[in-house]
């Protein structure tokens, strides 16, 4: 089988020569696509969610001998999280390359987190599948790049530290609440509030909800900060 022009750049960008052309299709067709003679990339995604769960795990062991599980753990989610593999699929032009039914295209599926992050684990399981363990391992550490250093920075968790520093004054956890959602289906930014039992409030939009939330989060522990000591709040590791 030869891989058309498009793919072939596809896997120019990708940074891999497949030996077996098929697996590369194979990874990119969605279950809208499929066929009895067509498979879709499920099973192949459901291989490289653990390949690279495993280098990922391998790269947040190496890099702190130390650190404990619940330190590991929020490194190692912030870098296998559907956010992340959806960005790193776009890095490389994925969406247009994805092989879907009309219904998916005309839904906006080429710019949709869940479809590129289970295309980008069925890539990675397909490369896998062609050439070993090392060469995927090398794959995903080169367009992982820098997330990783990102990653192991000591990843912090605002939302844990706001609800702590309210719990210290007495008060109860902080509430967050959706107030909006706007943007298309496959595109949508949340607007999310976060208020304290003592009345203060933040505001915050992003791409996914959880990041909204731990933006507002942030605005309102650094608000805190400034009211009550004229310093930033330093936000507590993820548990």
């Amino acid at each position: 089988m030869k891989l058309s022009k498009t793919l072939r750049a596809f896997a120019a960008r990708l940074g891999h020569e497949f030996q077996t052309p098929a697996l590369l299709v194979h990874a990119l067709t969605h279950t809208s696509l499929s066929t009895d003679t067509r498979h879709s990339n499920q099973r192949l995604e459901f291989l490289g969610d653990r390949v690279l769960g495993l280098v990922m795990a391998e790269v947040v062991l190496a890099q702190d001998q130390d650190a404990p599980e619940g330190t590991l753990a929020p490194r190692f989610n912030a870098l296998v999280q559907k956010e992340t593999c959806a960005d790193v699929a776009r890095r490389i032009g994925m969406g247009a390359v994805l092989k879907l039914g009309k219904s998916e295209q005309m839904t906006g599926g080429r710019h949709s987190d869940k479809l590129l992050c289970d295309a980008m684990e069925a890539v990675i399981a397909a490369v896998y599948q062609d050439a070993g363990f090392e060469v995927a391992r090398a794959l995903v550490l080169r367009l992982w790049g820098g997330r990783i250093e990102k990653a192991l920075d000591v990843c912090l968790d605002a939302k844990t530290a706001l609800q702590e520093w309210a719990q210290a004054r007495g008060q109860t956890p902080p509430t967050y609440t959706e107030v909006a959602r706007v943007g298309p289906d496959h595109a949508p930014v949340f607007a999310i509030e976060v208020r304290l039992a003592s009345g203060e409030v933040a505001h915050a939009e992003a791409s996914a909800k959880r990041q909204a939330e731990q933006a507002a989060a942030k605005a309102l522990l650094n608000r805190m900060a400034h009211r009550y000591t004229k310093a930033p709040v330093r936000p507590a590791p993820n548990r």
